[in-house]
């Protein structure tokens, strides 16, 4: 059983939030949650290719989930310049 909705929405907020102090990047609450849910979604699949699963449980899924919205912070910035 994952983490629930509630949890999830949580969890990629504070995940987005960590991206964006990380990356020094200037987003909002609503983009970080979105950056943190889909920078999760997208690092657990790309994880998962490699037989590399995140437990789920809200501690890895908040470390996958800032780590993927970095990732998607860096692209996005790649893609701009």
């Amino acid at each position: 059983m994952g983490i629930g909705l509630i949890a999830s929405i949580i969890v990629g907020g504070l995940a987005g939030w960590i991206a964006s102090m990380i990356m020094k990047a200037d987003t909002g609450l609503i983009l970080n949650i979105g950056l943190g849910i889909i920078g999760a979604a997208v690092l657990n699949m790309l994880l998962g290719w490699f037989g590399i699963y995140a437990e789920r449980s809200w501690l890895p899924q908040l470390i996958v989930g800032a780590a993927g919205a970095a990732a998607l912070i860096a692209v996005y910035r790649r893609i701009k310049s």
